[in-house]
């Protein structure tokens, strides 16, 4: 499945400053719903994504089945930052 998105104030994504909130549709575990990361961390995760052969949704559900109390944006910032971690 997809995703969709919203560029925060921009309408190319060549104009999307690596802060920019971008928010992003997804699917995970059968349920709809939206998550607001800046473009830097929606394009490392893409790249993480791509890098283990699964899509956006599949790593963010893996994500968001281990992250226990923490809001799914904050879990998906530091699971990219421990990955870029420990490829350093």
């Amino acid at each position: 499945m997809g995703i969709g998105s919203r560029r925060a104030m921009a309408t190319t994504p060549e104009a999307v400053a690596p802060t920019a909130i971008v928010k992003h549709s997804l699917v995970i575990a059968g349920h709809r719903t939206s998550i607001s990361l800046e473009d830097a961390f929606w394009q490392a995760l893409k790249a993480e994504a791509a890098s283990r052969g699964a899509s956006v949704a599949g790593l963010v559900a893996e994500i968001d089945a281990g992250r226990g109390e923490a809001n799914l944006s904050s879990a998906i910032r530091v699971h990219l930052l421990r990955a870029a971690t420990q490829r350093s």
